[in-house]
């Protein structure tokens, strides 16, 4: 069975040799008998299956010693609500808006306190990054949040922000793991990981130890408290067994790639390839600012919706899934992370070249 090059924004393609592992190991995992997703989340069995987890995503990134990892669920939506119930100490929080997902984040937030957004980019539709080199900070800011990667938009966050001493919260779902990051410059790290690095169902936190207390928003639900997932390491329920384990999977994968670093000149290899057809092309136009541009979504069109979508119907055909962009932008939008291999890029290029051709 031949597999398509799958473009989807999320839930995206996993490594095949990860899926080629899983699946010899779905029916029997380790000579137990049994699947990751029958055995007890309290077995000796499943705590190395975290534990091992844990020590490749902390040696994958370098996470330092005052860090904690939390496997959780409700993705990174649930995070909107879970940040300001744990961080809002004074209930003041600085958002910059960068696309949708920041701004669901603000909206979210207005809920729990003051929350000011201290700079935007929706002006141009969300097509690039704001300067944030000299932001009206709030004095008593509990915090500074960004979404790193705007998976809609194709921008992202070259220069973190200056956040004046503030912690920053950064939801880095789509550009998770696709390079290296310096975890000391943030507060939290968070992600679902659909986008690079497991099936949907599970969200990573990094959190820095001073901000995990128990000193929380009263009315904060105990399954939303940062404080006891850390002192379970995330087994206060059942966790997200299975996708934690494809999740560890994958770290493995990343390290035997080399690991982050090689990880990142893969990836900026991979996104030049499609970046200098269209800065090159008559025919399509990319959409983010090149100063913006992301390595890991890359939004274009035609600039007629008639032409885009005869595109992504016979691209489609052709093997080329999951193109069709969002409708805030329209067009197309090609997801390469991780999993995509240099040549389902270069297959795309070639295609959209004789499309230019034929049309």
């Amino acid at each position: 069975m031949s597999r398509v090059f799958n473009f989807s924004a999320g839930p995206a393609m996993l490594p095949k040799e990860v899926l080629e592992e899983a699946a010899f190991e779905m029916l029997d995992y380790n000579g137990s008998g049994m699947s990751v997703m029958e055995m007890s989340h309290r077995s000796s069995l499943f705590e190395d299956i975290l534990t091992t987890a844990q020590n490749d995503l902390r040696e994958l990134l370098n996470i330092p010693d005052n860090y904690k990892i939390l496997f959780l669920q409700g993705g990174a939506s649930l995070q909107f609500s879970m940040i300001p119930m744990n961080l809002m100490k004074h209930k003041v929080a600085d958002y910059i808006i960068t696309g949708q997902w920041a701004k669901k984040a603000y909206e979210e937030a207005l809920t729990y306190g003051t929350v000011n957004a201290i700079a935007s980019s929706a002006d141009d539709n969300f097509s690039y990054i704001p300067d944030c080199s000299n932001l009206p900070i709030s004095e008593d800011a509990d915090y500074v949040y960004i979404c790193e990667n705007n998976t809609i938009y194709g921008t992202k966050f070259h220069r973190l922000p200056n956040t004046k001493g503030k912690p920053l919260v950064a939801d880095v779902s789509s550009c998770f793991l696709s390079e290296p990051m310096d975890i000391s410059n943030y507060g939290i790290v968070y992600g679902g990981v659909q986008k690079n690095v497991g099936p949907a169902g599970v969200v990573i936190v990094i959190i820095r130890e001073d901000l995990i207390t128990e000193d929380v928003l009263p009315y904060t639900p105990t399954m939303m408290k940062y404080h006891i997932h850390e002192k379970a390491n995330s087994l206060y329920n059942t966790p997200p067994a299975y996708g934690i384990y494809i999740c560890g999977k994958v770290f493995k994968w990343l390290k035997k790639r080399g690991g982050l670093e090689k990880v990142k000149q893969y990836n900026e290899e991979k996104a030049n390839i499609l970046y200098s057809f269209l800065d090159e092309s008559n025919l399509f136009t990319g959409t983010a600012r090149k100063d913006s541009r992301s390595l890991m979504n890359v939004p274009f069109i035609t600039g007629n919706k008639d032409l885009d979508k005869k595109f992504i119907e016979e691209a489609t055909k052709q093997g080329f899934v999951n193109l069709k962009g969002h409708r805030s932008v329209g067009g197309m939008r090609a997801s390469i992370y991780n999993a995509m291999p240099m040549e389902g890029v270069a297959s795309l290029v070639s295609f959209m070249k004789d499309f230019e051709k034929n049309n």
